[in-house]
């Protein structure tokens, strides 16, 4: 073959455009604009379609180390795959991806070969050097592969100028040159690989083909759900957030949309080849990344199946230490996306990790494909379950979105569960069934072909911390109280609620009491001896009464939010259980119960010791103070939290012996939760609050660098200290005129009587 130019000469190639030109465009518009994208209840899934049995893949490589190549043939035969892909460039012929690549074929695994084109050689497809270097590789491919291989993908992420290298014509000249050599000895050819969801690439790209006569064997797309966190997810970056629930565009009305489009211009087989969530991503949001990997790999196959769209589902790469199923143990990622080019694995064998999502996706294709799929009893709202039939079994696959959770006994019969078998995420046959469904899908199994339906009534959600380390759920429905306890164990849990049961709770009284107020707060000791906290309401306003009597009770808002704050990495005291009287319509008789926080002083008494001149506090400057303040509220507001409530008597600080703070947040039922960071007129609600006890000069200081510090960093404008006049004059007016302010006058003049 033709040897490419050397780096140096191709460093001073111009970058291509973009491969939609105005042609390619005028192609898509009409297919679009006369109804071509829209779907009547596209977004919800129709039975009555058979998964493939080789539904499953994923991507493959290796490296120098021949034994890398053992653990992945090793990962392919415990994941029981039927088909995996495979990148190819140019020189591979004569290294380790050919020598993988001839181990796999001498097994009955399918590979799909994805031919990749070094990005400078892509950027010079309009030059004959560079279009007869592409032909003799595919030469090449076709004469030593051939129909060895169960097909040949052409494009590598095409709509990727960045990744990829193609404009217009040099993308179709290295389509028209593969098409000819592949079609015309019978190769079947895939393509072109269009990454995430973008339609018009999709219609203008199909339509040119079948203008050419040059259409694919089978049409690939890798379609992400990535950018907008959960697989369910109606997709907010389809003309913004408040038109998402509008349009309904989640991950099966794309991927029926798609099949649409491909079955519209005549391809008889459409292909995701590969789609994943990188741990980065989901640290941005979340703790628990490898655990929210798994359920998110679930979930994303499960509801693909349930489409119906796709004949095969890839992951991406198997090793790699970002987004692989197996981690690499480099902590470190190439420059190129491996979404457009998976070339080699990193780091030694004696440092691969299995992770969490490798052992969801065995069970995933041990109890899925070759299934039929019967169609949902609960989708796109909060609240996931797919039925499926596999022979004689039965199977609901059920879970809810992020944070959620509803008890199995909203949802079934007694009798139904009596006779189900469970299986986890990760297809674990546990002993008992849990008591709740979350956002980690299970597997219903049961042992007939009669349908077995679920209640329709709203079931109750709660809100948890799903990934808490060695902790368990437990639901509390009695005959006067409901409610939920975390705990390590059934045991332990069983304890806690004989224990803190409301009607063995001890009362409150002068040793044990910390505040009495709108509620009482007082000490009680836990199983092993700890200081417990308990929250009750006493009393609540007429107009409150009203407003919230739709609303979930103290204790259980407090309860939600706590999870919520903890499965974003954001402290809180952690939470015991809660309880609420059945039927109360006081709204009175509900317990918060959690540990008690172990802090030295509050944000209130730090920030009042700088607003009264001092430039220390308890050994800590001012300046470090803001800064650690202000990184801790950016942490809070970047993982969409609006605390609604940020006094700073909410803020319990611990010092440690480096100096540095420790910061925890109570009084929390008032919080609001996003799955991204929240606005900038959120943040400033937040900050007029807690900036309320501090003077201005400390306000300039902790506000510049809070603003300095964010994403897009903003400046003490007068637009942006507006909240906070306005905030004062609130606070102000309510201390002259507002109830406090009358009772207090009240008070004053009966006693002048």
């Amino acid at each position: 073959m033709n040897q490419p130019p050397s780096s140096t000469e191709n460093t001073a190639l111009p970058e291509n455009g973009p491969v939609m030109n105005g042609r390619l465009l005028r192609h898509a518009l009409p297919y679009a604009l006369t109804g071509g994208l829209s779907f009547r209840n596209g977004h919800i899934p129709q039975g009555g379609h058979q998964i493939p049995e080789d539904f499953v893949g994923v991507g493959v490589t290796t490296n120098d180390d021949p034994a890398t190549d053992e653990v992945v043939l090793e990962a392919i035969r415990v994941l029981k795959l039927k088909q995996v892909r495979l990148d190819f460039t140019y020189g591979d012929e004569d290294g380790a991806v050919a020598r993988l690549l001839e181990r796999l074929l001498n097994t009955e695994v399918k590979v799909l070969l994805s031919l990749v084109q070094p990005f400078r050689e892509a950027q010079q497809m309009k030059q004959q050097a560079a279009q007869e270097r592409w032909q003799d590789f595919i030469n090449m491919i076709a004469s030593r592969y051939g129909k060895r291989v169960a097909a040949v993908e052409i494009g590598a992420t095409c709509n990727r100028r960045r990744w990829a290298g193609y404009d217009t014509q040099s993308f179709f000249n290295a389509w028209d040159i593969a098409w000819r050599c592949l079609s015309a000895q019978g190769i079947a050819i895939a393509g072109p690989n269009i990454s995430d969801f973008e339609p018009l690439y999709n219609i203008a790209m199909l339509k040119e083909f079948r203008a050419l006569g040059q259409l694919p064997d089978i049409h690939t797309n890798n379609l992400f759900s990535e950018r907008v966190t959960e697989p369910e997810r109606f997709d907010h970056r389809i003309l913004g957030i408040q038109l998402a629930t509008r349009l309904r565009f989640n991950l099966v009305k794309k991927a029926r949309l798609l099949r649409k489009i491909n079955d519209h211009f005549g391809v008889k087989k459409m292909v995701t080849p590969a789609a994943f969530w990188t741990l980065p991503r989901i640290e941005r949001l979340l703790l628990n990344s490898e655990q929210k990997q798994a359920d998110y790999l679930s979930r994303y196959f499960i509801l693909l199946a349930a489409s119906g769209a796709f004949d095969q589902v890839n992951w991406g790469p198997l090793i790699c230490a970002r987004e692989g199923l197996i981690d690499d143990g480099t902590g470190s990622y190439p420059e190129l996306e491996r979404i457009t080019h998976y070339r080699s694995v990193s780091g030694q064998v004696t440092d691969f990790r299995v992770r969490p999502a490798f052992q969801a996706m065995q069970a995933f294709n041990r109890l899925i494909p070759a299934s039929v799929y019967l169609g949902p009893l609960q989708t796109a709202d909060q609240l996931e379950i797919h039925v499926f039939q596999q022979d004689q079994h039965l199977i609901h696959a059920a879970w809810t979105v992020n944070g959620q959770a509803v008890a199995l006994s909203d949802l079934y019969s007694e009798a139904d569960l009596a006779t189900a078998a469970c299986f986890s995420r990760d297809g674990e046959a546990l002993s008992q069934l849990p008591d709740l469904i979350t956002e980690a899908p299970v597997y219903l199994r049961w042992t007939t072909t009669q349908p077995i339906n679920i209640y329709h009534s709203p079931a109750r959600v709660e809100h948890i911390y799903r990934h808490w380390p060695d902790k368990q759920y437990f639901v509390v429905n009695d005959a006067d109280w409901r409610g939920m306890i975390v705990a390590n164990s059934a045991e332990e849990a069983e304890q806690i609620r004989t224990q803190l049961h409301p009607d063995n709770l001890p009362a409150a009284d002068e040793q044990s009491l910390l505040r009495k107020a709108r509620n009482a707060i007082w000490k009680v000791t836990g199983i092993n001896g700890e200081q417990l906290v308990v929250k009750k309401p006493l009393k609540m306003h007429p107009h409150k009464r009203l407003l919230d009597r739709h609303k979930p009770s103290k204790a259980h808002r407090s309860w939600n939010a706590a999870g919520e704050m903890l499965r974003r990495n954001v402290p809180t005291a952690k939470p015991i259980a809660y309880f609420e009287k059945v039927g109360d319509e006081s709204q009175l008789n509900n317990y918060f119960i959690c540990e008690r926080v172990d802090y030295d002083f509050t944000a209130r008494e730090m920030l009042s010791a700088f607003a009264e001149g001092h430039t220390e506090f308890d050994g800590i400057s001012d300046k470090d103070a803001y800064q650690q303040l202000a990184t801790f509220l950016l942490h809070l507001h970047g993982r969409g939290i609006w605390f609604r409530d940020l006094a700073g008597g909410n803020i319990l600080v611990k010092k440690h012996a480096d100096a540095r703070l420790e910061f925890t947040l109570v009084d929390i039922n008032r919080a609001r939760f996003f799955n991204k960071g929240i606005a900038f007129k959120y943040c400033l609600s937040d900050l007029a609050r807690i900036c309320n006890k501090l003077h201005w000069p400390g306000r300039h200081q902790l506000l510049g660098m809070y603003f300095s510090q964010r994403f897009k960093p903003q400046k003490l404008t007068f637009r942006n200290l507006l909240p906070f006049y306005l905030y004062d004059f609130k606070v102000s007016f309510k201390r002259r005129f507002g109830r406090k302010a009358v009772r207090r006058i009240w008070r004053k003049l009966r006693g002048q009587q």
